[in-house]
Order: C-alpha cells, then structure tokens, then sequence
C-alpha cells in the first residue's frame, strides 16, 4: 500500500511540472500567433510605399522617355567657357525617403549631351547685352533632345564659377539682367531670378560633394550593405545631442589646374570648427528631416592648383638662386655692352626629367634655364615650402592644414575618400595605377619616372605608348606627382599608410559634375508633388487616419488577449488537477518518518523499499 501511494505521489508531482511547461509553451505560442497576425495587420493597412531604388529606375536617354520624365539644364559659367548639360528624372516614387532620381541626359549613342564654347561669361562684363546671344547656341543644342511640349516645364540654371567672381558686381548683375529678360523671348524654359547666380568655392565644392555621394547611392536607405554611421544632430537645447544611424558618406577631393578642394562629412560635434568652414544643408523635401541633413567642411585652396603651383615653384627657384656668381651667368652678346635683358642664368631644378630644359623669364625680363635633375625626393623636399607660402598667416585654429587654415581631425580608419582631376590623371596618365591610391607603389613609380632620361620620355611620347599624356603631361609629370603626394601627405595630414583613397574619373561609367549636385539640391522640394500624388491616388481607410494612435490600441488589445488566454488556461490545469487529486490516496504522515535522511535529500522520486521489509 506505502508503494502504490508513492507512486501515485510521484505521478502527482510529474503531472504538475509538466502541466507547468505546458501552460508556458502555450503562452509563448498564442503571443506569438497575435505578433504574427499584428505584423500582417501593419503590412497590408499601414505599410509604407515600397522603396525606390536607384539602379530599378534607370532609363537610357534619347529612347522614348515619355511624358512623365522631368527634365533638366545646368550651364557652368567657368573661367575658360562655359558648358551645358541636360538631366532628366522619373516621377517620384512618394515615399519620403526617397530623393529625385536625377540623371544625365545621354544621347542615341550613349554620349552625354554635352557642350562647351569659349570664351567665358566673364568677358562680357564690357558688353553684357551680348551675353544671350553667347549663351543661345548652348540652349539651341539641348532644345534639340527635349520634346517641344515639355520644354516649358524644364528648369533652367546658368551657375556660374571662377571667372565671374573676378569682375565687379554691377557687370555681374548686368550680365545675368540681360540673360534672364531675352532667354523667355528665345526659349520657353522655366527661368527665374534665383536661378541666376555666380556660386561661391565653398558652394561649389559642396555641389561636388553631393554629386560624389549621390552616385554611390550614400543617400538611400534601402536594404542594400553599406557602411553605417551614428551623426550626432542637435537636440532641443544647446546641449542636448541626439545620434541619427544612416549611411556613411565618402569625402571628395579635386585638385584642378588652379585651385584644389577637400570636402568631408562632420559626424561628431564641430562647436570649435569656424563657421564659415562648415555647409549644413538639407536635401530632403522637408524641414528637420534627419535622413537628409548634413554637415560637410568644405575649403578650397586658391592657387594650389597643379599649374598654378608650378608657377610658384618657379618663382620660388628663381628667388632661391637671386645671388649668383659669376659662373651661373651667361651674356649672350659678345664683345659688346652688357645687356641685362640678355642675362642668362642657370639654375638646378629637381622637379623636371633629367636632361630636360625649360626656359622662363622673371618679371623684370631675365631669362633664365632650369636644369632638370629628375630627383622625386629632392623635389618632394622643395614643395613643402610651398605648402605655406604665406607665412605670415597665423593658424586660425589648431590643428591646420595649409596657409593656417583649420581642419578637424579626420578618423582616417574608417573614412573613404574620392579623388577627383588630377588625383586621376597623375596616377593613371603615365603611371597607370589609377584607382586606390597606394603611396609605397605611387612613390616607386614617381621615383622611377623622374629618373629617365627626358629623350627618352620623347620616344615614348613619339611611340604613342601613352596614348592619354600629351607632351605637356610628360615634361611636368614629375612635379605633379611630388607635388600631390606633399599636398596629400604634409599638407593635409593624410598618413602614407591610408589606403581608403581612391582616384576615379568616372563613377558607374558616368563622368561626375558638381552640377548635378547643385541640381539636386535646388529641385529637392519638387518630391512634395510626388508624395501628395501618391497620398491622393492611395488614401488610406477613413478608419486608420491616424496610425500611431490605433497602433497603441492593438498593442494594448494583444496583450490583454494573452493574459486572459493565459490566466484561463492556468484555472483549468487547477480543476483538472484537484479532480485527480480526489482519486488518489493520501499518505500517512507517519510513512515518511520511515525514509532514511540520505533518502529524503534525493526525494519522492527516487525512494527505495524493499518488498522482503513489506512483507516482515
């Protein structure tokens, strides 16, 4: 009798704990069912607009792109000319998340519609009412790719840059006066005052900037990998901070024949960084959108430029040699007075081929030889120099690059950068490593280019075995490579161990132009026709207005439902488990006192009688 109560004890427990794991899992399942069908709920009712992808939207130019597709004309007014180039973009997904997919207009070839005319805008400051008719070749040329019924809809930009920040401001507005009141007259493109303006260095890198990123698609936020940032952005208050996690952005660098540019996102706070180093913008349609606002630092270096940084290294050397013996001077005459003018002096450059002679003449008409001694690392040496030039310039705040000019500290182990012009052609022109930038391999190849006898560099020029270098390129390839590694590695403190630079020209098979980063900042707010006609095609029910409002409800309704389930469930394991109870028989009090200690410590599970001790 004591063993067919214990083992009904032991039943009793296993049922019980059983009927515990039982209840759990039933509860994990039945909240796990009303998450499924919550899910569901949000889905078909309250789900967003698909994201638009930029690569699901491409559309050749010059096939039949239809009535819906927008168009659009940035012409860049430059020192040299001027050049035209024509974008279009689809309709507007409608979700706000998404920015215009603007691209460049190609032709039937799969050329960019591009033109250039010479000479600049800025020459007209004399004559401005000429300055339409100079302008009206480049619109006759990208009236011919758009459809006659949608150039009244096509905006109109005439940006311009370098040349016409050089002339008074009265020729300036004259200028721009006469093209915006005869373009109406000629062409039925959307033109207003606005879209008139000569931009600023600052301006235009940050164009740049945001033609790089948008490209590389650094400005979705689709499911595709890309590194990932926290931006700290600002709070209500001073000093209250909040991070925002998007996609991390690439920094841009362009160096050109006169100036050179460097443009970088700032993620973390910037209060010591001087204002007029910083852009903060906002590329989406609406205002505090944190998806779309950024902060870049932004300089640009007048006369850093490669050619214009030649000429200084020229004058450089001939202040360096001003006194001179006696054996660095030739007179070309003979047996006649001396004429200054026809002074000749010779002096050692570094910086050119070996064997190589150029002829120059200072300001007050002294000719001059510079010798070529085609050594990298004596050149390298030289440029530094050069790097602040004006030294009378205090740094404006530590730490500086060039020319006191402050730059915040870049986290080079995570930071990608772009190099544009000639990052490009000193890499890939000769040397043929274009692409990312290592220093060890461009140092070698610099090194061994600058060692080659300049006859013959000739015959490799007269070989045509670098069909991208013209003669120019060959006889200052080397200053351009030390001088862009100094600028790269003195100047603005890049370690010759990063290797995250990398110089392109095209970016997916498309030449990249600041204009259309300064088209896609001025037509952000065209989205909001996209967005209230998608609103308009697909209300949502009369019943789910407000989405948040009625997400909290189905969140409070879930959780009561499980509890009930649960609370229910628990009360009927009770009932069923008092009527088993009644049918078995209890144990006497005293049948315990009959187990071992060391029985006891093991428990009812495990209790031991032996049958012969029963039946004594």
């Amino acid at each position: 009798k004591f063993l067919h109560n214990l083992r009904h004890v032991r039943w009793e427990t296993t049922l019980q704990r059983w009927s515990t794991k039982q209840a759990a899992l039933a509860a994990v399942l039945i909240l796990t069912v009303l998450v499924i069908l919550f899910i569901i709920v949000e889905t078909i009712f309250f789900g967003r607009p698909p994201i638009n992808k930029k690569h699901q939207h491409v559309i050749e130019g010059g096939k039949g792109l239809g009535p819906k597709v927008h168009y659009g004309i940035v012409i860049d007014c430059g020192s040299s000319g001027s050049r035209v180039f024509l974008y279009f973009w689809p309709p507007h997904s409608g979700n706000p998340k998404d920015l215009l997919n603007i691209q460049q207009f190609m032709d039937s070839q799969g050329n960019p519609v591009v033109k250039k005319i010479k000479p600049g805008l800025d020459t007209f400051k004399d004559n401005p009412e000429a300055a339409s008719d100079y302008i009206k070749p480049l619109l006759q040329f990208v009236a011919a790719h758009i459809p006659v019924d949608q150039q009244k809809e096509t905006i109109l930009f005439i940006l311009a840059t370098a040349g016409m920040r050089m002339i008074p401001e009265e020729s300036q507005k004259a200028i721009f006066q006469n093209l915006y009141t005869e373009i109406p007259k000629m062409f039925p493109f959307v033109i207003s005052e606005s879209n008139l303006e000569v931009i600023s260095g600052k301006q235009e890198g940050v164009y740049a900037w945001i033609a790089v990123n948008y490209v590389l698609h650094k400005f979705d936020h689709g499911a595709d990998e890309h590194p990932l940032v926290a931006v700290e952005v600002p709070g209500n208050t001073n000093k209250e901070k909040r991070t925002h996690v998007r996609r991390r952005t690439v920094g841009m660098l362009d160096m050109g024949g006169g100036s050179m540019q460097i443009a970088f996102e700032i993620t973390s706070k910037y209060n010591n960084i001087p204002k007029h180093r910083i852009a903060e913008f906002n590329l989406g349609c609406k205002n505090n959108d944190l998806d779309h606002t950024y902060r870049v630092y932004v300089t640009t270096y007048l006369g850093f430029g490669a050619n214009e940084a030649r000429e200084h290294y020229e004058e450089f050397l001939l202040t360096s040699n001003a006194s001179l013996t006696n054996s660095d001077m030739e007179n070309t005459t003979f047996n006649i007075p001396f004429n200054r003018e026809k002074t000749r002096f010779n002096v050692s450059d570094p910086c050119l081929p070996v064997g190589l002679t150029q002829e120059v003449k200072d300001t007050e008409s002294h000719i001059h030889f510079l010798h070529g001694l085609g050594d990298y690392e004596a050149c390298s040496s030289k440029l530094v120099k050069l790097l602040n030039r004006n030294a009378s310039i205090p740094c404006e705040q530590a730490p500086c690059s060039m020319n006191g000019v402050h730059q915040p500290m870049i986290s080079f182990h995570n930071s990608e950068f772009y190099g544009f012009s000639e990052f490009w052609y000193t890499m890939d022109d000769v040397f043929r490593i274009g692409g990312i930038y290592n220093f060890e391999k461009f140092k070698f190849e610099a090194k061994k280019f600058c060692g080659t006898k300049w006859s013959t560099l000739q015959s490799w020029y007269e070989e045509k075995l670098y069909p991208r270098a013209d003669e120019n390129r060959f006889r200052f390839q080397c200053f351009k490579a030390a001088w862009m590694t100094t600028v790269l590695h003195k100047g603005l403190k890049f370690p010759p161990s990063y290797h995250m630079l990398r110089s392109v020209q095209l970016i997916n098979h498309r030449e990249v132009q600041w204009t259309l980063g300064a088209l896609l900042h001025r037509t952000r707010f065209l989205p909001l026709r996209g967005m209230n006609s998608f609103e308009t095609q697909h209300p949502p029910p009369h019943w789910v207005k407000n989405r948040y409002v009625i997400n909290e409800y189905v969140i409070v309704f879930c959780f009561v439902i499980v509890t009930i389930a649960i609370l229910s469930y628990l009360k009927h394991l009770r009932i069923c488990q008092s009527k088993k109870t009644d049918k078995l028989h209890h144990v006497p009090s005293m049948s315990y006192f009959m187990v071992e200690e060391d029985q006891i410590e093991q428990g009812l599970n495990y209790v031991i009688v032996d049958h012969k001790d029963l039946e004594q």
